[in-house]
């Protein structure tokens, strides 16, 4: 396996871990995650692949620079973890 396609997979990795931590439909979190942040965490956090949380840590710092797409996701699943965090 080339370390282009490991890093792809890992940055892969990184987005739906952000975007299915505590959600009910995870396989379409995933999906719309993938979609809408995949080109942000390259444009912004490529230096940190391979390392997971490393990733999703530089997603949260420069979530004022991702796009609105991406930043929505991010937005719906923060509100998920703490409705679940509340209950």
């Amino acid at each position: 396996m080339t370390f282009h396609r490991t890093s792809r997979i890992a940055l892969l990795f990184a987005i739906a871990f952000a975007a299915t931590a505590l959600s009910a439909r995870p396989s379409l979190a995933f999906s719309e995650a993938q979609q809408m942040c995949t080109g942000d965490a390259m444009r912004l956090c490529g230096h940190e692949v391979p390392n997971v949380q490393r990733i999703t840590a530089c997603m949260v710092r420069h979530r004022a620079q991702v796009s609105p797409g991406c930043r929505a996701v991010m937005d719906r699943e923060h509100t998920a973890r703490r409705r679940a965090a509340a209950q």
